[in-house]
């Protein structure tokens, strides 16, 4: 899906359509975003094969590194809200401070991997495969610029997109944190907005049972309504 919502933001900016252009954007981070975290946590039954390659497919429509984010957001969930998660760093930050450090939010995760992965060769080559996205997604945006801009338009929209990730991903639903893991994300009710952001809008039942795929959450978040009111959770009310 996030390759079709792509497709449909270059042919809707080549008839310039830009409000097309802004739905099929958030559409692509939506796909990408829900179906990656599921594929991290193994929570779809994929094999190791299967797990590595949607890591980097679903990697390449956001120009990111899906084997790198892999090893920060498993960290993320192990070690939040200590001082050596890299990925949930900006929530100890004022916002104007998680907006500031936002370009380097993906390549501090890179080198992370890269550290990380420095005993598995392997991982290594899926991480220098994935760190050349966004070069080729400009470079051949430029080559291709005589017959549509719709490309490049696209690459360079998503990688300054990405310089959101750390406020919209992680400062937000860890925002106000507290030391009861209960407290530690937020949780969102609505119509519309948690149907598309699934682990985002549902984020701390993401974080107490990452094991759940995102298309279960809203039926977990039912079923722990109760236990979260009575422990003092107020739930984020969204369109």
């Amino acid at each position: 899906m996030p390759y079709l919502y792509a497709l449909l933001f270059m042919v809707a900016w080549h008839h310039v359509q830009y409000w097309l252009c802004v739905i099929a954007l958030v559409m692509v981070f939506s796909a990408c975003s829900t179906s990656t975290h599921d594929v991290v946590h193994r929570s779809l039954g994929l094999t190791a094969r299967q797990t590595e390659w949607l890591l980097c497919l679903l990697g390449l429509p956001v120009l990111e590194s899906g084997h790198a984010y892999r090893l920060t957001h498993l960290n993320h969930h192990k070690r939040f809200p200590h001082d050596d998660d890299l990925e949930g760093e900006a929530a100890h930050m004022p916002i104007w401070k998680v907006i500031l450090v936002g370009p380097l939010f993906l390549p501090k995760l890179w080198l992370y991997g890269w550290q990380a992965a420095k005993d598995r060769p392997d991982q290594r080559r899926w991480l220098i495969l994935e760190a050349l996205f966004p070069i080729v997604g400009v470079v051949c945006g430029w080559l291709l610029l005589p017959v549509t801009s719709g490309l490049l338009a696209f690459s360079v929209t998503v990688l300054l997109s990405s310089f959101f990730y750390p406020l919209f991903a992680v400062h937000l639903p860890h925002r106000h944190f507290e030391e009861p893991r209960v407290k530690q994300a937020w949780t969102c009710r609505g119509r519309w907005i948690p149907r598309i952001f699934l682990p985002l809008a549902y984020h701390l039942e993401h974080h107490l049972y990452p094991l759940v795929p995102s298309h279960n959450l809203p039926k977990l978040a039912e079923r722990l309504e109760p236990t979260l009111l009575a422990a003092g959770v107020e739930p984020i009310h969204v369109p």
